[in-house]
């Protein structure tokens, strides 16, 4: 299953609701894991550029796409989507190379 990398970031409505984070980010795993088949495998707070950092597995881009757009229309955060490789996959990928 793929990884993806979310890079996220409060806004202003997330900001003001800051209490709530842990337990939007439970409820956002929960809601991920059952409707979408995704695994949130790491679901950090940061200090620095961004406020979250998130590891997900997901069946595929199409997946992880409407996650990102369900998480977007609720108002509370910002997310930049990065898919990820591991080093047995990076290997695949450079095997293709001149």
């Amino acid at each position: 299953m793929p990884t993806y990398i979310w890079l996220v970031n409060w806004t202003d409505q997330g900001i003001r609701n800051v209490k709530e984070t842990t337990k939007r980010a439970k409820s956002f795993k929960e809601m991920a894991e059952k409707k979408k088949g995704v695994k949130v495998k790491e679901f950090l707070w940061t200090m620095g550029r961004y406020d979250l950092v998130l590891v997900i597995d997901a069946p595929d881009d199409e997946t992880i796409s409407s996650l990102t757009l369900a998480v977007g229309m609720s108002g509370n955060v910002k997310q930049e989507t990065l898919k990820a490789f591991s080093a047995q996959e990076m290997d695949q990928i450079l095997k293709g190379l001149p």
